[in-house]
């Protein structure tokens, strides 16, 4: 007895290409850039040690999510299918795997990052915007973080095109926003306190800064996850892959040479609000508001683009798998997977209630990203092996060496989640891994023929 569902119901409503390079670019950039820049620059620059080593580290998180995105570009334009590491990881190790990944994705991995976005937007919207003064600040945020949630689910479910659109808007405002502070910390230096020197900062393990970076460039892979709504794929993919990570790789390098600039090494290693700094004494009567604002902003844009993006994935693994068959329905009038949308926003929500906390999310969901990183980019290797007459548009430059550099680092990643917090780690683990007997308890006739 089969339960693939995409072979019950063929006349099912199809995604339509209708993202353009400029969306696609838009898309991954706005994933992107965040306000990881903002809060994590000051624990970078004292990980990294130096003026022009906390240049090379932010320059190498650019290099090594290349690295990586070069695998997802093979991977997408030889299977420029809806649902990104869901296909992939199907093809290299069979069905169990890719039901696994969308089980860990909707579960996990989506909720928990819209969740740590949305924390985060409840934090720095309070500070712009807070009438009630006399409560918990804790829970004022975490109501404006679900504010968020419901708001971006609500733009998506509308339709496609209203989501791009959000998405191409915020990411133009949050760019421009950086460039406004890059120019601000180049034009006009604050002046720095002759009293602070590189004895007076507190000890920051570089590793830690190295992990931090690649946080901040986290989400480069969600581009992949629209395949099956990009115009002309086999090309278009590759580009928007290479000109957002190289425009955000720049954008960084600039605010954080900006930040070094306009504070020094050692103001910008000790700021507690780096940007603010940097802002603030140019504008004193609103620059810290300013600051909030943009931050506010450039957390949208990446939280409407990880529920964009999160829903397909969920979509693709019910389509194909009778346990999550309720995801996998494309509604034909607003072009949206509507129900991929309403369970992985209704899980955030749930975290942000119970969780109340944006480093606490962040770590749960640490150790699945890099297993099925490191899971999907062993899989490009296992299909060059086994699916060598399949035609790929690209192929990985500087194969096999900068696949297995990417491989190796999400090893390291994932060694070092479980290190941090081990009982945090294991829960996430713990969650996804349920998806196993779910998997197996539907389609015993076939278990072994998939797990073969």
């Amino acid at each position: 007895m089969s339960f693939d569902v995409k072979h019950a119901s063929p006349s099912r409503e199809k995604p339509i290409r209708s993202l353009s390079l400029f969306d696609t670019t838009c898309l991954i950039v706005g994933v992107i850039v965040g306000a990881g820049v903002y809060q994590m620059a000051p624990d970078i620059a004292r990980g990294s040690g130096s003026w022009w080593g906390t240049l090379g580290v932010w320059g190498l998180g650019g290099l090594i999510s290349l690295f990586g995105a070069l695998g997802y570009a093979e991977l997408s334009s030889t299977f420029p299918r809806e649902g990104g590491d869901y296909v992939y990881l199907t093809e290299a190790y069979g069905r169990w795997a890719g039901f696994l990944f969308g089980w860990g994705q909707t579960v996990v991995i989506r909720p928990s990052d819209i969740a740590a976005l949305a924390f985060i937007f409840g934090t720095y919207f309070s500070k712009f915007f807070n009438p009630w003064h006399e409560t918990d600040p804790v829970t004022v945020q975490s109501a404006y973080a679900a504010l968020a949630v419901i708001v971006f689910m609500a733009i998506n479910i509308i339709g496609v095109r209203e989501g791009k659109w959000t998405q191409n808007l915020l990411t133009i405002i949050k760019t421009l926003g950086l460039l406004m502070v890059v120019v601000v910390g180049f034009v006009f230096p604050a002046t720095q306190s002759a009293s602070l020197s590189p004895e007076t900062l507190e000890p920051f393990p570089f590793y830690l800064a190295v992990i931090l970076v690649l946080y901040a460039y986290g989400g480069w892979s969600d581009m992949v996850c629209v395949a099956a709504e990009a115009k002309h794929p086999e090309r278009n993919l590759l580009r928007a892959i290479l000109l957002g990570l190289g425009t955000v790789t720049l954008l960084y390098l600039a605010i954080n040479g900006a930040f070094l600039y306009s504070l020094g090494y050692v103001g910008m290693a000790s700021s507690g609000a780096v940007a603010t700094d940097v802002v603030a004494h140019r504008f004193p009567g609103f620059g810290a508001a300013l600051i909030s604002l943009l931050v506010c902003l450039s957390v949208l844009g990446s939280l409407n683009g990880v529920i964009l993006t999160g829903s397909r994935i969920s979509y693709a693994a019910g389509v194909d798998h009778r346990p999550l068959a309720f995801l996998g329905k494309w509604n034909a009038k607003t072009g949206t997977p509507v129900r991929s949308i309403l369970v992985q926003g209704g899980i955030a929500l749930l975290l942000i209630v119970t969780l109340r906390s944006f480093v606490d999310t962040v770590l749960y969901m640490a150790a699945i990203v890099y297993l099925f990183y490191f899971a999907t980019s062993i899989g490009l290797i296992v299909l060059r092996f086994r699916q060598p007459e399949v035609s790929r548009p690209y192929r990985v430059t500087g194969y096999p060496i900068t696949t297995l550099i990417f491989a190796g680092i999400c090893l390291f990643l994932i060694y070092s989640a479980f290190n941090y917090k081990p009982w945090i780690a294991l829960g996430s683990v713990a969650a996804t891994g349920i998806g196993l007997p779910v998997y197996w308890l539907f389609s015993m006739p076939r278990r072994k023929n998939d797990l073969s």
